[in-house]
């Protein structure tokens, strides 16, 4: 069984971040501001309550990104520790920092010398920026595992045979 790594390129074009969707700062406009208004009034007016569910806590291997209207809060992913959450307009979502491993299923390879062969692979990989991962990729786990079959089916298959067992 032959263990297949995913290059620096590969992992660096499927997390390539979009620099002009961060030079369109528009704000939230008028709409958003009285909702923000509004949600800070619900806070107080419920207070002690509100703090149960406004107050979330991120674990030392995780990142949060918090989305305000469906737009990302500056600064980025908030963590680890505790950090506040409007309540009915701000969403987030939790990134594990931590190393995955993913096991690529036996995958059919026909070779250049037109041998076919049964391989499967195993990847590690790590997010290292929670903010592009969720704003730039809809599942990166997914992906990471499409990503990792299709280069293990490209790379074997330009081998020959007898390249592949060596």
């Amino acid at each position: 069984m032959k263990k297949a790594r995913m290059g620096k390129n590969e992992m660096d074009d499927l997390m390539a971040y979009d620099d002009k969707a961060d030079d369109t700062d528009e704000g939230i406009g008028m709409c958003g501001w009285i909702l923000t208004a509004i949600s800070w009034l619900i806070v107080i007016v419920t207070l002690p309550f509100s703090l149960c569910v406004c107050f979330k806590v991120v674990q030392e291997y995780e990142r949060a990104v918090i989305f305000r209207l469906g737009r990302l809060l500056q600064g980025g992913s908030k963590g680890p520790g505790i950090f506040f959450v409007l309540p009915c307009i701000e969403t987030y979502q939790k990134v594990d920092l931590r190393t995955i491993t993913l096991d690529v299923p036996p995958q059919e390879v026909l070779t250049r010398d037109s041998v076919t062969v049964s391989v499967d692979a195993v990847v590690y990989y790590r997010v290292s920026n929670a903010t592009i991962s969720v704003a730039n990729v809809e599942n990166a786990h997914h992906s990471t595992r499409l990503l990792a079959q299709t280069t293990l089916r490209n790379i074997l298959g330009t081998k020959n045979l007898h390249e592949i067992l060596s």
